[in-house]
């Protein structure tokens, strides 16, 4: 095993074949001792990245009025009142939307629309909007957004998130996995003795283990 996380990511990029295209980086995290039936078990958190995705992540706004004016700016998408009426008619365009894009970011008195026009779409995958409050700035939002990641069990012992990509350096990519290994610490019930095994890879490169 690696002396650090660094070391584990320089040996994943190190390892990994030439592709030509880019890969990402990405987390398979092993929980061991928990009962992941109950709900109240499972991991399902957002974390800001320091040193960015190194990919594109696509959000969509649902706003109205100045918000939404200013979101168009920074979204890839913006959604009205009316659009969501529109996608609860048409639902492989609601599950096509909800498949690409990573997150949803919804003015918070537009949250109950959500729910009745989206909500068995978005719901069962995860998407449901982050609420935009009142005094919330909508570009500083999305843009922390675009440097975030999900990080969810569901029922899974074993699950991946992304943590960067090739051409990011070493130290960038441990960084970020710093951060959520220290946010699954703090949020497991028994810290890092609900961890069974940490490892990084590229998409196509074979699983280096990361000391924890």
């Amino acid at each position: 095993m690696a002396d650090s996380i660094e070391d584990a990511v320089s040996q994943a990029l190190e390892d990994a074949p030439p592709r030509n295209f880019r890969e990402t980086v990405d987390l398979a995290i092993n929980l061991r001792d928990l009962d992941l039936n109950d709900p109240s078990n499972r991991v399902d958190d957002e974390v800001v990245l320091p040193a960015g995705t190194g990919q594109e992540t696509q959000i969509v706004v649902i706003a109205e009025g100045e918000t939404a004016l200013r979101a168009e700016d920074v979204a890839d998408r913006v959604l009205s009142g009316d659009d969501l009426s529109e996608l609860a008619s048409e639902e492989n365009d609601a599950k096509d939307l909800a498949d690409e894009t990573d997150f949803f970011i919804a003015e918070a008195d537009m949250m109950q629309d959500v729910a009745s026009n989206l909500g068995r779409i978005l719901g069962p995958r995860g998407k449901m909007p982050t609420p935009l409050q009142p005094d919330d700035d909508v570009v500083e939002t999305v843009n922390r957004m675009k440097n975030t990641v999900q990080i969810r069990s569901r029922d899974r012992r074993t699950f991946h998130t992304r943590v960067g990509a090739e051409d990011m350096t070493a130290d960038e990519i441990a960084d970020n996995i710093d951060v959520i290994v220290r946010r699954l610490e703090a949020d497991l019930e028994k810290g890092p003795l609900n961890i069974d095994g940490i490892y990084v890879k590229t998409t196509m490169g074979p699983s280096v283990e990361v000391p924890v």
